[in-house]
């Protein structure tokens, strides 16, 4: 309010240095309109209460020098919760930026109600620079782990630098932290979606049959022309017809059924079962089909004719 006072040059009409003139009617008729402005001004910018208590003064430096008695009182439990305040601030994830404005703006709070003395004499600046060292202190305090190498950087100096060059490496350091974990997001991003784009394009070609758009008219089959069936223009080398790849894997798919069918409850394994079937066939020539089918599966019984051993 001061300062918007003194911007329109109004202020003397809250502190008392600008008097009504008792002689001049045209400047007391000045001076009341400008006295009605100021007031005017006081009453917007109070609360509903103060508004209507001082709905009836005629005089903004009465209602000023009322409001300065009653309200512009510092004692010290102001002064302990503002320290309070500045000593348990903290960034708490929150921007560089954003948490210096903050301690910042309590700081100038603080040294506003101690009335700092601004003398040049030696005593001063070694005040001024006791209390910088306190608000690096606390700067420091109240950063992220993160930042830990940073503040322990700034601690190993040989002289402590000022808070505003403390946030001005502090700040770099948060930039280059996010410059890199948006390149590290913007390579996984792109990783993710190369592999997601191979995925689809794999999927799309297992799934997709032959082509229909090409039909052999020799054969009456899809995938590929008349100019190219290979029954009309030879086979290539060691290759393998569909027909012969189905069957044989039907072929092996029975063999393994049927050994897996004779294996199945039997304490040997197929591999030992084929070769004492072997070496029965080389020692006995003249077993019979019955004898063979007389083999238990349980404990592989074989039956023998004693007179060809």
């Amino acid at each position: 309010m001061k300062l918007a006072l003194e911007a329109k040059n109004k202020f003397g009409f809250v502190n008392g240095k600008c008097e009504r003139s008792t002689e001049d009617l045209v400047l007391a008729s000045q001076w009341d309109r400008c006295n009605s402005v100021v007031l005017t001004w006081l009453l917007n910018s109070v609360s509903e209460e103060l508004f209507l208590g001082q709905v009836f003064s005629s005089l903004a430096s009465e209602v000023w020098e009322d409001l300065q008695e009653t309200y512009d009182k510092i004692d010290g439990s102001v002064v302990y919760d503002l320290f309070k305040k500045i000593n348990c601030i903290s960034q708490n994830g929150s921007t560089v930026a954003d948490y210096y404005n903050r301690l910042t703006t309590m700081w100038k709070q603080f040294d506003a109600m101690l009335k700092l003395p601004t003398c040049s004499c030696k005593a001063a600046k070694d005040y001024n620079d006791f209390s910088m060292l306190i608000k690096l202190m606390q700067f420091l305090i109240g950063l992220d782990d993160v930042y830990q190498p940073v503040r322990t950087n700034l601690l190993t100096r040989e002289v402590f630098p000022s808070v505003k060059v403390a946030f001005s490496v502090v700040s770099r350091e948060e930039s280059h932290r996010m410059s890199s974990s948006g390149s590290k997001g913007q390579s996984v991003s792109f990783a993710t979606k190369s592999n997601q784009s191979f995925e689809s394009r794999r999927k799309t070609t297992n799934q997709r049959g032959p082509n229909s758009s090409l039909k052999c008219t020799h054969r009456n089959m899809l995938g590929h022309t008349v100019d190219r069936c290979f029954e009309l223009i030879g086979y290539p080398p060691n290759f393998k017809k569909r027909s012969n790849n189905v069957s044989g894997k039907t072929s092996v798919t029975g063999k393994t059924n049927a050994a897996s069918t004779v294996v199945s409850g039997s304490p040997f394994t197929a591999e030992q079962i084929a070769k004492i079937l072997s070496l029965v066939g080389e020692k006995s020539a003249n077993v019979s089909t019955a004898d063979v089918e007389s083999t238990s599966v349980g404990g592989f019984q074989v039956k023998e004719n004693p007179g060809d051993w």
